[in-house]
C-alpha cells in the first residue's frame, strides 16, 4: 500500500509503512482521527463545496462539530487565508475550540486538484494556531489533466517534525482502483501518537485477513496497477470533455476541473430565484421532469446557489449522451426554466413504463 501510494505521487515522497494505519475504507480513517485530535464539541474546519456524507462521518459519533470555510466561485472556489480566518473566528463566536482542518484534495465535489499556494496557506495557517490538518486524498489517481496533484506530504517536505506532526493524511483504494466493497483505507501520519491510538481504534473497522491478502498480490502486480491507473485516467478525461462538451452545446458552463469523477456544473442562470428554496425547485423539477439525480450545491453546504455536481464515471456513454438530450430538452423548453415540453415529458414517462413492465418480467 505504501508503494502504491508513492507511485501515485509521482515517487516523489516516501510513505513508511510503519506509520500507515489500515482502516475499513476512508469513512473509517477519517471518523478515527478526529476522535484522535478532538472531543466531543471541538470544531473542525472544512472548505465548501464539500462531500455531503461528512456531515455524518466526522459528527454522529465523534461529537465534533464542522465549521464551513466558505469559499468562492469568484476564484474558483479556491482556499484564501481571509476565509479560513473567518471560518476560524466563527468558531470562536461560538464558544468552540478548533482542532483542524481537513480538505479532500483532489476536491469532491469540484473536481480540482489543491494548488501549491493553497498548500502552502494551509500548512501556515494549521502553525499559526497550532492546530492539525487531515487530507483526505481518495482521488489522488484520478488527475487526469494538468495541474498535476500535490499531496500533502510533497508540500511538508523541508517543513521539518513539528510540522509533519500536525499534518494527516487519508486514502483509499475505493476511486483509485474502483474498489469500494473492498473497504480498504488507511491513515499516514508522522505523529507517533496519533498512529498508536489509530491502530488500537482500527480494531473496531478491520479488514479481513482475505481481502489483505489478495490486495497484497494485486498491488505488488505493478505493471497492472500502472497500466490501469493511466487507463482510468484517460478514460475519465475523454468522459469529462464528452459531459462538459455536451452541457456548453445546451448554454451551461462548468467549472475547470482535472481530476475526480464529477463536474462542478453552473445552473445559476436557470433558477426562477436565486436562492437556496429556488435551487431545490430546480433539483426537483430536473428529478421528477427530467429523470436525472444532481447534487445540489446547497447539500455540498456550497452558499451560492445554482451549482450542481453531476457525476460522469457512473454510467455507459450511452446513458450520459441521453442524460444531455434530456437536460437539452429541459433547457431549451418554453420558458427554459423548469417546464418541460410535452414531447420530452412523454418520452420520460415511456421509458419509465417499460423499465417497470422489465422489472415485472424479471421477477
Amino acid at each position: 500500500m505504501a508503494e502504491f501510494m508513492e507511485e501515485l505521487r509521482g515517487n516523489k515522497v516516501a510513505f513508511d509503512p510503519r506509520k500507515l494505519v489500515l482502516t475499513a475504507g476512508s469513512t473509517s480513517a477519517n471518523e478515527i482521527l478526529i476522535f484522535c485530535l478532538g472531543e466531543p464539541g471541538d470544531a473542525f474546519l472544512v472548505p465548501t463545496p464539500y462531500y455531503p456524507g461528512f456531515d455524518r462521518d466526522l459528527k454522529w459519533r465523534t461529537g465534533a462539530e464542522i465549521i464551513p470555510i466558505h469559499c468562492s466561485s469568484s476564484n474558483g472556489f479556491r482556499i484564501t487565508k481571509p476565509a479560513l480566518e473567518e471560518a476560524y473566528h466563527q468558531a470562536q463566536q461560538q464558544k468552540l475550540r478548533v482542532k483542524g482542518v481537513l480538505v479532500t484534495n483532489p476536491s469532491n465535489p469540484l473536481g480540482t486538484t489543491l494548488a501549491h499556494r493553497e498548500l502552502e496557506t494551509l500548512i501556515d495557517f494549521i502553525v499559526a494556531k497550532g492546530i492539525h490538518l487531515i487530507s483526505d486524498e481518495i482521488y489522488s489517481g484520478t488527475n487526469f489533466d494538468s495541474p498535476g496533484f500535490i499531496s500533502v506530504a510533497e508540500a511538508i517536505t523541508e517543513r521539518g517534525k513539528e510540522v509533519a506532526d500536525r499534518v494527516h493524511i487519508v486514502y483509499s483504494l475505493s476511486k483509485d482502483l474502483g474498489l469500494p466493497g473492498f473497504r480498504v483505507g488507511a491513515i499516514h501520519s508522522q505523529n507517533e501518537a496519533v498512529v498508536s491510538t489509530a491502530t488500537k481504534m482500527s480494531s473496531f473497522g478491520l479488514i479481513s485477513s482475505q481481502t489483505q491478502y489478495f490486495l497484497s498480490l494485486l498491488l505488488s502486480d505493478k505493471e497492472f496497477t500502472a497500466n490501469y491507473i493511466a487507463e482510468n485516467k484517460k478514460r475519465l478525461r475523454e468522459r469529462q470533455k464528452r459531459l462538459t462538451e455536451a452541457l456548453r452545446t445546451i448554454g451551461i458552463s462548468c467549472l475547470e476541473s482535472n481530476a475526480g469523477l464529477f463536474c462542478w456544473v453552473d445552473m445559476r442562470h436557470l433558477l426562477k430565484t436565486k436562492t437556496p428554496e429556488g435551487e431545490m425547485e430546480l433539483w426537483k423539477r430536473i428529478v421528477h421532469d427530467v429523470g436525472l439525480n444532481i447534487s445540489p450545491g446547497s447539500s455540498c453546504h456550497c452558499n451560492e446557489p445554482g451549482w450542481f455536481r453531476v457525476c460522469f464515471a457512473n454510467m455507459s456513454e450511452e446513458t450520459l449522451d441521453i442524460s444531455m438530450e434530456r437536460l437539452k430538452s429541459f433547457v431549451l423548453s418554453s420558458d427554459g426554466r423548469g417546464k418541460i415540453g410535452r414531447g420530452p415529458r412523454r418520452l420520460i414517462k415511456w421509458v419509465r413504463a417499460i423499465s417497470a413492465f422489465d422489472r415485472r418480467s424479471e421477477r
